[in-house]
């Protein structure tokens, strides 16, 4: 593979991103869509003051992530700093105790556009201050309980964000060895200084959480390279010192109970701090969180499952005082919200605060939610397939807060309304969502897109799309899109979740074959017009799926795996593996070869087009190469474009646009909406 490691970025600069730019302007319809869905200003994150009187948010101004601060209703909103509007970007916000301050990371002012952390009172305009230079990239601030120090998760001398999302580092030097970054827990003083590293060298960490009196940490972490390890990653406490010894309380791979070999994600410690309560399950990437609650005393010992055998999937916790939580779930396709009242051994739902057929969140997580100290108070950004981003605040209540701005007030829908559908195969209920053509007229027939989603642990809920790759445009085109849930999916239950083990491509396609049946039964969809789509998982589905099946007419397969047995040794993630396939590809190679497109290549027809990003570490080029050429060899019609200095999530604008402006032409030209 050296070769292929060198070549393959010539290639992708080969490929021009922009060649489709002639076709899709004589297209105005495709040039609406991509318009429309441009004029949607992001907004990452939703945070509420200690005290609920204030709000804070970032929010794309002219092409940059800025921070705005307002009153607890929304009103008097305004920068936090006086900062020309698209000069900079201000990321990763968090309030002090004193809800007067407020950190975040900027790099305005820096020519090398690295980011410093800073500090405002946003009670005096000129209250702003740099609190510390930093030398690599930091995230998720979050302030002593005590208000003393910040802590942060940093990558000293780091060159990019630690996540396996992100585009990897070119391969160069002795690999494993060489230029490895080490992510752990920093701290700084309230009144700045430079950071100090508190975890060991020796751990990467991927979340941390103070003790309620902020002498001690909890952090998830496992050794470097921490791209790869947090599917092995352990649960520690340390006190919040340098050079202070870290202790395991958990060990997934030494557990006795459910917990063993999966993993784990969230600590949160008891208010008292003698417990501490994190989530638990399979799961297929770091920060798609879902499995059951577990507790395990501070010290150590086994952890205990609180939640085994229910039907939701919780991927957010906090406490409520020492018995009740406060629990984020997915539950049917939708966002939930409910109280649990826990003891040592269980935790039992007590009641359903609400239900949102709609994304929630306040940036830290998924689904995670911003509460004032009280706990009477709440807020998080909210989108759904009919509502563009806004942050929502209020009362924590039976009643969902309203919408506090309206930033993206202008956006509305091109495509067509969306519901929920439901279906019954081998034995389970499967969900899914059903969105509509524009302008659907029930006289007629329609094309379908189908998009599976990535993980496969993780689940498709109601969402408003960004530029980017994505089904949800297809609609406004005159598509049926139709996003199942099947098994291996969040929101009914960790059973559900690992129904799927050993069997990639097979029960979950046999579920959403199913889905395509029940809606056909009901609806104008032409079963001879079915086109299938994805990215991640969805995308090795979407090269997986057409060899198994002669219904798709037509495919776009994003960032997808042709062949799991060579996957295995040429991705950077490897350590996901064996608890989904059950051992190692050398173990068994038998167990790979089942799920593996390109073992079935011959049965393939339908016209694909194949993108991914060349420092792709999850689904590495080489797998969309391999697959595209199998492809060409069989003479089936095919494209492959691959994006340069683009890892699994893309990030530049350019390309972002360009990849779902190559899918909407491909489906167009091979599964056009007009019969």
């Amino acid at each position: 593979m050296p070769h292929a490691t060198r070549w393959l970025p010539l290639f992708a600069l080969a490929l021009s991103p922009l060649a489709f730019a002639d076709q899709a302007a004589s297209d105005p319809r495709i040039e609406r869509v991509l318009a429309d869905l441009a004029r949607t200003r992001p907004i990452s994150m939703a945070r509420l003051s200690p005290d609920g009187q204030r709000l804070a948010w970032v929010v794309g101004t002219k092409g940059k992530p800025m921070v705005e601060v307002a009153k607890a209703d929304g009103s008097d909103a305004h920068p936090v700093a006086s900062i020309q509007a698209g000069s900079c970007s201000q990321t990763d916000i968090a309030w002090a105790p004193d809800s007067r301050h407020l950190a975040f990371l900027s790099d305005c002012g820096n020519r090398d556009k690295h980011k410093d952390l800073f500090v405002a009172d946003v009670t005096d305009a000129k209250g702003l201050k740099k609190l510390s230079v930093l030398k690599g990239p930091a995230q998720d601030l979050n302030w002593a309980p005590n208000g003393r120090e910040l802590g942060f998760l940093y990558v000293e001398n780091g060159t990019r964000r630690s996540s396996a999302l992100e585009a990897a580092k070119p391969a160069e030097g002795e690999i494993g060895v060489d230029g490895v970054e080490v992510q752990r827990v920093a701290a700084v003083a309230a009144e700045g200084g430079t950071p100090r590293l508190l975890t060991p060298a020796g751990s990467h960490v991927y979340e941390f959480a103070w003790s309620p009196d902020a002498q001690r940490l909890a952090f998830v972490a496992a050794p470097p390279p921490g791209d790869n390890n947090w599917w092995i990653a352990k649960l520690l406490v340390q006190d919040a010192q340098p050079g202070a010894t870290a202790r395991t309380v958990v060990d997934p791979a030494t557990t006795r109970g459910p917990l063993h070999g999966l993993q784990l994600a969230l600590p949160s410690w008891s208010p008292d701090g003698q417990r501490i309560a994190f989530i638990g399950g399979l799961m297929s990437d770091q920060g798609a969180t879902g499995g059951d609650i577990y507790s395990v005393p501070a010290t150590g010992g086994e952890p205990a499952n609180l939640t085994p055998g229910i039907h939701v999937t919780p991927v957010w916790l906090t406490w409520k005082g020492g018995a009740r939580m406060l629990v984020s779930q997915l539950a049917g396709g939708q966002s939930q919200v409910a109280e649990y009242t826990v003891t040592a051994a269980a935790a039992t739902q007590e009641r359903v605060l609400f239900t949102l057929p709609a994304t929630i969140g306040d940036g830290r997580a998924a689904m995670s939610l911003s509460l004032s100290d009280d706990q009477a108070r709440v807020a998080f950004v909210q989108h759904a397939f009919d509502a563009a981003p806004e942050v929502h605040a209020g009362p924590l209540a039976q009643t969902p807060p309203p919408a506090v701005t309206h930033l993206n007030a202008d956006s509305k829908p091109s495509w067509g309304k969306a519901e929920s559908v439901e279906w019954e195969h081998d034995g389970r209920r499967v969900q899914g969502w059903l969105i509509y053509p524009a302008g659907y007229d029930p006289s007629k027939t329609y094309p379908m897109v189908v998009n599976v989603h990535g993980g496969p642990a993780s689940t498709l809920i109601p969402h408003w799309p960004r530029v980017g790759y994505g089904g949800i445009p297809f609609a406004a085109l005159g598509y049926f899109v139709f996003l199942p849930n099947p098994r291996g999916s969040f929101g009914q239950g960790e059973a559900f979740v690992q129904a799927n083990r050993k069997d990639f491509g097979y029960g979950d396609l046999g579920d959403t074959l199913a889905g395509i049946d029940a809606i056909e039964k009901r609806l104008p969809v032409d079963d001879q017009r079915l086109g299938l789509t994805g990215w991640s998982y969805g995308g090795f589905m979407s090269m997986f799926a057409p060899t198994q099946t002669q219904r798709f007419k037509a495919v776009v397969a994003g960032a997808g795996i042709g062949n799991w047995q060579s996957y295995y040794g040429q991705n950077l993630i490897d350590q996901w593996m064996p608890p989904y396939f059950g051992a190692t590809v050398y173990d068994d190679p038998s167990a790979y070869a089942k799920s593996s497109a390109v073992n079935f290549i011959k049965k393939t027809t339908a016209p694909t087009l194949v993108v991914v990003g060349d420092r792709d570490a999850e689904c590495p080029a080489a797998q969309s190469l391999e697959f595209w050429h199998a492809l060409r060899a069989q003479g089936v019609a095919t494209s492959l474009v691959i994006y340069p200095n683009e890892g699994h999530h893309f990030v530049d604008p350019e390309h972002q646009r360009d990849v779902l402006q190559r899918a909407l032409l491909w489906f167009q030209k091979y599964l056009p909406a007009a019969p």
